[in-house]
């Protein structure tokens, strides 16, 4: 039986090429994100069902499951790619954007990673992997709704980990400390060759985390660029 992969919060780069990288692999794919237009040609690409989903609303994360066990199955690998920031001082900082950054970056984890467990406990296996970034181990100046949110989410991995494992179901961190190569990016030049995450490389170490014998599982891996100063 193939494997089924959710990614939420999905569009181009990272996910696309997890979507890609997952279909090559013979996983049958569902993507979600807040507009399903814009994974039109992915979801061709790949041949995945495209989902609409808000992350943030528990309701939307509930009725994503359901759709996608009746539709296809309950998904063994579940990916939390989403991602929201604000930046400025902190003293100017609009108590809104903080609390819109902190609900897509960290709450959103949440509430998919419970519905994903939720199914997982009864299969009695499972995949459950987060996209975290620098800010997830530290915290930049004027940047501190995002640090809190992915402090946040790197918690809630960690307690999940320890909680889950011993039911074999493996929970993984990713600390994104980087830029991500997005197109004909201008950035790749400044920093010289592989000076920008390949997407695709990312991919791979997704995929290698979801492979991992259970003697052996990672908690949290840290990706950075050959060049990346840290």
């Amino acid at each position: 039986m193939a494997e089924i992969a959710l990614i939420v919060g999905a569009g181009t780069g990272l996910s696309a090429a997890l979507a890609r990288l997952f279909h090559k692999e013979g996983m049958s794919v569902a993507l979600a994100a807040r507009r399903t237009d814009k994974l039109a040609a992915l979801s061709k690409e790949t041949h995945a069902r495209a989902y609409a989903c808000d992350a943030e609303r528990a309701a939307d994360v509930e009725a994503l499951f359901k759709s996608v066990v009746a539709d296809m199955g309950p998904p063994n690998l579940v990916v939390y790619n989403p991602s929201y920031r604000t930046r400025g001082p902190v003293a100017e900082l609009d108590p809104q954007e903080v609390l819109k950054t902190i609900t897509v970056t960290c709450f959103g984890g949440f509430l998919v990673a419970q519905q994903a467990a939720r199914l997982m406990l009864k299969e009695g296996h499972g995949t459950i992997l987060f996209t975290g970034a620098s800010a997830s181990i530290k915290g930049y100046a004027r940047s501190a709704p995002f640090a809190m949110g992915k402090f946040g989410l790197r918690g809630l991995a960690q307690s999940m980990a320890r909680e889950l494992a011993p039911q074999n179901i493996h929970v993984a961190h990713f600390v994104i400390d980087g830029g991500i190569r997005r197109g004909d990016d201008p950035r790749a030049n400044e920093r010289g060759p592989d000076g920008l995450l390949e997407p695709d490389a990312i991919a791979q170490s997704y995929l290698h985390v979801h492979r991992q014998k259970r003697s052996a599982w990672t908690a949290e891996i840290e990706l950075r660029p050959w060049v990346e100063s840290y």
